[in-house]
């Protein structure tokens, strides 16, 4: 399934000869930090369209043997979980009578727009399922309520004790948290908690680049633009068990001539007409939650993640 951002009118002139090779792999370079599902979640290339991941099914089991008893067989079965990339595409039209009046290079300032919007994207759909192709599967907030992992705002005496239960229950599934997201601003939030020492459980991040830590963990601010803070705050989780494939064919071409149709078919961009050109950047990514069976939960109860939800969610409920 294909899915086309809105198009951006921006000034200046990005012909062909300011888009060289070395621009694309910048730019996938540049996007894993646009995502926190790129920054933390584990990536696997793709050659192909449709990636298939192994992910254990049933584990083996272990017998006491009697003296002179027969030892007794056990399996191990696999499901196989399948990564299909889809396409994630922009167009950028640029009319030409701006060219002489750029002051500005106008390449430094698109390419970080450009991986930010395609992380914000990728980020909708995986974690909430905003415009999700079909064949990604569940996103990860509807796979963590079906599990039962979340956890309301409120539940507990504070937010440390709120994010401290989800751990606990996806302990209890057989995961254990190793890195958090938030929605932007929370840390201010959790730089005030206090753990039953009066140590701070949450420390800020003094290196630029560099998340923050909460219980030892790293914490990502997603602050791209994809969090919906009317479904959830934070999100705890197991993030080796959540697949990226990753098609490194990010493509760029500039067009002088063409139209720029919306969905109905109705022409909103004429090059030729309006004295402009236009860059299409293309490219494919897909994504999966390995959910593989633990010691602990019951077959079909475990899964890898959980979020700390507003606290409406609580009162709902009730």
């Amino acid at each position: 399934m294909a899915d086309n951002f809105s198009s951006q009118i921006l000034r200046g002139d990005l012909g062909g000869a300011l888009i060289p090779d070395e621009i694309s792999q910048e730019i996938i370079q540049t996007l894993p930090q646009s995502s926190v599902l790129l920054t933390r979640a584990r990536r696997v290339p793709m050659s192909s369209k449709k990636k298939t991941q192994p992910v254990l099914a049933s584990l083996p089991e272990a017998y006491w043997v009697s003296e002179g008893g027969l030892k007794q067989t056990s399996k191990t079965g696999w499901e196989d979980v399948q990564i299909t990339a889809e396409e994630l595409a922009v167009i950028v039209p640029i009319p030409d009578s701006v060219v002489d009046d750029a002051k500005i290079n106008l390449w430094d300032t698109v390419k970080p727009l450009i991986a930010e919007a395609m992380g914000k994207k990728i980020d909708q759909a995986g974690i909430f399922g905003v415009d999700k192709p079909s064949t990604w599967g569940n996103d990860i907030l509807a796979g963590a309520t079906a599990a039962g992992t979340n956890v309301a705002s409120g539940t507990g005496v504070d937010l440390a004790d709120d994010i401290a239960m989800i751990g606990q229950k996806l302990s209890e599934k057989g995961f254990a948290v190793n890195g958090f997201a938030s929605q932007p601003g929370l840390n201010w939030q959790l730089a005030r908690l206090r753990d039953a020492n009066g140590q701070p459980i949450y420390t800020p991040s003094v290196a630029a680049g560099n998340p923050a830590s909460l219980y030892g963990y790293p914490l990502n601010e997603v602050a791209n633009g994809a969090w919906d803070t009317t479904k959830a705050m934070l999100l705890a989780a197991d993030w080796t068990k959540f697949v990226v494939g990753v098609r490194q064919d990010i493509t760029y071409k500039v067009f002088d001539q063409g139209v720029i149709s919306d969905t109905a078919g109705n022409v909103v961009y004429n090059l030729m007409q309006q004295d402009a050109q236009a860059m299409r950047v293309v490219m494919r990514v897909g994504f999966a939650v390995a959910n593989p069976l633990t010691r602990i939960a019951a077959k079909g109860s475990q899964y890898p993640a959980g979020f700390l939800t507003p606290a409406a969610s609580r009162k709902a409920g009730k």
